[in-house]
């Protein structure tokens, strides 16, 4: 796990690097990014209970079967 001082000091690291004006932007398009996902694993979980199967165009592979 990651500890207290650890995550300072990357805190503090990306600080340095993207500077104080755009933490903001990154954080917002980082959690815009996660609302997408999560709404596409909700979207998948909805159609997988609506037909009872995984929807069509197969596994992780992206082969069907």
């Amino acid at each position: 796990m990651i500890g207290q001082l650890e995550l300072i000091i990357i805190l503090v690291v990306v600080f340095l690097i993207f500077g104080a004006k755009r933490l903001p932007d990154i954080a917002k398009s980082i959690g815009k990014g996660i609302r997408e996902f999560r709404k596409a694993l909700e979207g998948r979980d909805a159609e997988e209970d609506k037909n009872g199967k995984p929807p069509a165009g197969g596994g992780a592979d992206g082969k069907e079967g």
